[in-house]
């Protein structure tokens, strides 16, 4: 079986409009969920990463350090950023190895290198000798280095789309709040309409509908990810990206075990 990347949105497992509020319900029942699927599934070779949802993203946005640091205070805000990002990380870690699964924590800043906010160097070695040993590696958005700013934040979706270049996945699902994408927010929209596929010549006749994210995101809301899955789409031939929703039960351990019961969107190239 190829290697499967999973991303659990920050919008999923916190409630990102109060700060550094984990959803500790939703994370425990996903962490159960991948827990069954690798019990069900041995020759799954997963990585998961996470979203900082009302962690990271609140101090990155009260320091600006997504777009350069330079000052003192700027560095700080970095270094403030970075530690929220962290401790969501060791929520998520704790809930997996609470459900059994050899979840080992990979902090990506370590090793991420950026020049003017784009990834150069990341923390593949590392991710590579973790699937190796059997183990469960969770990645997450993350403060970087930078040759040309200083420093920035590196998303998620940015960070596996440096790891896919490198391990090749055969799947990349994309678990949120709601089971895919559509045509206005759901949540607030009662008339918006869910979109089954995404294409490169679609998206601009939906793109001003899919608005941001709710409550803070410093890394682009859901166009950004859109758009980035897009390009891992076409960069990977074979390559199925599905946005799925993470609210719903079984949805995570259908995704990763037989995604073709999942409703959600799948992007396409």
């Amino acid at each position: 079986m190829g290697i499967v990347f999973l991303k659990l949105g920050g919008s999923l497992l916190t409630d990102k409009r109060q700060a550094e509020t984990p959803r500790m319900d939703v994370i425990e029942r996903l962490a159960a969920e991948i827990a069954q699927a690798r019990r069900e599934r041995p020759d799954l070779r997963l990585v998961l990463g996470h979203g900082s949802g009302s962690f990271g993203h609140v101090y990155g946005r009260r320091y600006g350090t997504r777009h350069g640091v330079r000052s003192p205070e700027e560095w700080f805000g970095f270094a403030k950023t970075a530690d929220a990002a962290a401790r969501l990380n060791r929520i998520v870690v704790k809930a997996l190895l609470d459900a059994g699964v050899p979840a080992w924590g990979v902090q990506p800043g370590v090793a991420l290198r950026c020049e003017n906010g784009r990834i150069v160097a990341g923390p593949e070695e590392t991710v590579a000798a973790a699937l190796e040993r059997g183990l469960l590696p969770v990645v997450y958005g993350d403060v970087a280095l930078d040759s040309e700013i200083g420093g920035t934040i590196a998303s998620t979706e940015e960070i596996f789309e440096w790891l896919a270049g490198h391990f090749h996945p055969e799947r990349l699902a994309l678990a949120g709040e709601v089971d895919g994408i559509y045509t206005a927010d759901p949540q607030v929209d009662p008339s918006a309409a869910h979109i089954t596929e995404i294409r490169p010549e679609t998206l601009a006749a939906i793109e001003a509908g899919l608005g941001g994210s709710h409550g803070i995101d410093v890394t682009g809301g859901m166009v950004a990810k859109v758009r980035q899955a897009l390009g891992m789409a076409a960069a990977h031939p074979g390559l199925e990206v599905i946005v799925c929703s993470g609210l719903a039960p079984g949805a995570v351990y259908a995704v990763l075990t037989d995604p073709a019961r999942v409703r959600g969107t799948r992007i396409r190239a």
